[in-house]
């Protein structure tokens, strides 16, 4: 199907990406420069730059303020406030393009006005240095939501990627969940184990977030979202925002990040840092050449992650610039209307794909406004 239908679509309905890691990008490659980085013209260095923004009908993003795990205490907090000030001062460098919004009625609003609507989302709850003081100050500054933890357990909630420790979380994890409520900050369950998101989605009282998850129905990696779970998240109200990584769409891709992990740990290397990855995953892939996924495997975990849930209850979370191969048709941000048009193709109505593009997590964004302020301190 040709993809002008697509891109009509969604020069109509606001397409909300949930999780793009382009400030750290700029951390990496330009110094945390966002002037330096030149993103008004193509940027070879990144997946992602204002006129792919622009060709990929980018209504509204969510721009990842990440910080590695390998981080923790004092060091996290700055590096999450130096994130919150790269984005910040990155979307002030581009007013014609980007615009802030805090709230659903202004991504609705900077979206009519032809700009892609700009909220922030912290990525690992290290982040906040187990203060709810600092939580509060996140929220303060922009953040509207938060990873409960990255690759790593963080102490009061367990990771996916991690050994268990505290069970999913501990009593002072849920009172971030309750506290992130109050306060209307969206709490995003990627990242983390299925303990922790069963516990999560019991102490909620409003809808959770993937800000970037698959299903583990179709690739049985411990980063995606198990049935059992998606089916508690429709009752929740919650929405999973498919993600395009590889290792998470493909099963011969996931087969092939294990082998990794394990080449990691016979060399005696922590498989949670990233950056070992770094240094190891070119020589691995050079005797190990990595499988391709495709845009259609990622079409098939948002059908599932729809036939489980519920239409109401899905959405897109690309990760760009946090991963660095992505499937075969989506190799940047100005691939978003060849899903769409794979989607239509399969009998999508225009009605789906405006849900799928924004519609439900302007909803939760919406509910987590409304739920703000009357959720009480947990206890």
């Amino acid at each position: 199907m040709t993809e002008t239908p697509a891109r009509e679509l969604l020069s109509r309905h606001p397409l909300i990406d949930g999780h793009n890691d382009l400030p750290w990008a700029i951390r990496d490659e330009f110094g945390g420069d966002p002037v330096r980085a030149r993103l008004a013209e193509p940027v070879p260095q990144t997946q992602t730059d204002l006129p792919r923004l622009a060709a990929g009908g980018v209504g509204a993003q969510f721009w990842s303020v990440y910080v590695p795990a390998t981080l923790t205490g004092d060091a996290a907090v700055t590096a999450v406030l130096e994130q919150i000030d790269i984005a910040q001062r990155m979307i002030e460098a581009y007013p014609d393009r980007l615009e802030p919004a805090l709230t659903a009625a202004d991504v609705e609003r900077v979206f009519a006005a032809g700009k892609v609507a700009s909220l922030l989302g912290a990525e690992g709850g290290h982040s906040i240095n187990g203060s709810l003081g600092v939580l509060r100050s996140l929220y303060a500054l922009g953040v509207r939501y938060l990873t409960l933890t990255h690759n790593n357990n963080v102490g009061w909630a367990d990771a996916a990627t991690d050994e268990p420790q505290a069970g999913g979380l501990t009593d002072f994890g849920r009172e971030v969940v309750r506290e992130m409520q109050r306060l209307g900050m969206l709490v995003d369950l990627s990242h983390v184990a299925t303990s922790t998101m069963r516990d999560a989605l019991a102490v909620a009282e409003g809808p959770v977030i993937f800000s970037h998850s698959s299903a583990r129905a179709l690739c049985d990696h411990p980063r995606n979202v198990p049935d059992d779970v998606l089916r508690q998240l429709a009752g929740n109200g919650g929405v999973c925002m498919v993600t395009f990584v590889p290792f998470f769409v493909s099963p011969e891709c996931a087969q092939w990040q294990f082998g990794l992990l394990a080449e990691l740990e016979r060399r005696g290397l922590d498989r949670r840092d990233m950056g070992v990855w770094d240094t190891v995953a070119p020589e691995y892939e050079r005797a190990h050449p990595v499988p391709e996924a495709t845009l259609a495997q990622v079409a098939d975990h948002i059908e599932h992650v729809r036939a489980v849930a519920g239409l109401a209850h899905v959405g897109i979370g690309g990760d760009y610039d946090g991963s660095v191969g992505m499937p075969a048709g989506l190799a940047d941000v100005s691939c978003y209307p060849a899903l769409f048009a794979e989607l239509l193709g399969r009998g999508w109505t225009e009605d789906d794909c405006a849900a799928l593009a924004g519609g439900n997590l302007l909803r939760v964004l919406r509910e987590a406004e409304n739920l703000a302020g009357s959720v009480p301190p947990f206890r």
